[in-house]
């Protein structure tokens, strides 16, 4: 079966492909090389055995994006990670936002609609929970105004698909992520982020082996054990396997409704402290950072209740924030 793989040359993205391609999945990436490295796909393929195929495609582009779908006419499922992310980029740069993380999504959806069936996955975040009242936070939490234009375009990127989902015969799960870290036991990928790293656990290894003179730390006056935000750290590898799943569970036809939903986490909360500290035993070195003041757009605490994807979707992590961070350095 072909699964099409948008921004699979990025951090998530890479991993799953890895996944798929270990359960016998053919795939094909889309990728416009804006935050990533062609050099990942021969990481893939060491991993693997096999390079999967590739298009490096803007998917801003409607035209290409049509183009590409009557060129693989066969495909049996998209999975669809392409988007910028950064918080605090997106306050700053709201358009781009806008423009990158929906038009795509749009084209998409237009071309997925022209089949008597298709299978899609969306790449969604906890932030779209905004700052949730209560912890843990489960699927039936309800939907918070969004901190930042990043978590609005998550937000929208949902009822879009949502609505889509009323009327075609487009089968989806939205899969809210809490934050992924770490990397492939085999290092020959792992979370490269062009520029400078908007993502804590990146900024961390790239101060750690001397690229950053010192890690920011945005706030220290939280209502949180430490003083510092709370968030759920997930091993990329637990995270790219959930996709897997979710897409044989589209494939197999085994979902129960036309939409469903999943959080993925490990339904534990950790500080950016204890994340610096974890890094600090990984790594045998003390890491320089500073408290710096709050930013704008982020939430105190966010971790994840996972009863229902360990319970309906059958998935559970398996990788503690010490393999993750280890996994980061490495």
């Amino acid at each position: 079966m072909k699964i099409v793989v948008t921004g699979g040359l990025g951090f998530i993205g890479s991993h799953t492909v890895v996944e798929l391609q270990n359960e016998n999945f053919e795939v094909i990436v889309i990728d416009n090389l804006s935050n990533s490295s062609i050099e990942v796909l021969d990481g893939i393929e060491r991993i693997t055995g096999k390079k999967p195929l590739f298009e490096q495609i803007d998917l801003r582009d409607k035209t290409a994006v049509q183009n590409f779908f009557k060129k693989y006419d066969d495909v049996s499922g998209v999975i669809h990670f392409a988007a910028s992310k950064a918080v605090g980029e997106s306050v700053q740069n709201p358009l781009l936002y806008y423009e990158n993380n929906i038009s795509s999504l749009v084209y998409i959806l237009q071309e997925l609609n022209k089949k008597p069936e298709a299978n899609f996955i969306f790449s969604s975040s906890c932030t779209v929970y905004g700052q949730a009242e209560k912890m843990p936070i489960a699927e039936s939490t309800p939907i918070q105004p969004a901190m930042s234009p990043y978590g609005n375009t998550k937000q929208i990127g949902e009822e879009i698909i949502t609505d889509v989902t009323k009327v075609s015969n487009l089968n989806a799960i939205l899969l809210r992520y809490f934050n992924p870290v770490g990397a492939h036991e085999s290092n020959e990928i792992g979370e490269l982020p062009l520029g400078v790293p908007q993502n804590l656990v990146p900024f961390i290894t790239q101060t750690g082996v001397g690229l950053r003179k010192e890690l920011s730390v945005y706030g220290n006056d939280y209502p949180t054990p430490d003083g510092t935000c709370v968030r759920d750290y997930i091993h990329v590898v637990d995270l790219a396997k959930a996709h897997v799943i979710a897409m044989q569970r589209l494939v197999n036809k085994t979902n129960t409704d036309k939409l469903e939903i999943f959080n993925l986490g490990t339904g534990k909360g950790s500080t950016v402290l204890e994340v610096i500290t974890a890094f600090e035993k990984a790594s045998g070195q003390k890491l320089p950072y500073k408290i710096v003041d709050r930013r704008e757009g982020d939430v105190t605490e966010a971790y994840a209740n996972t009863d229902k994807a360990n319970n309906v979707l059958g998935w559970k992590t398996q990788l503690s924030l010490d393999d993750a961070i280890s996994s980061a350095w490495k």
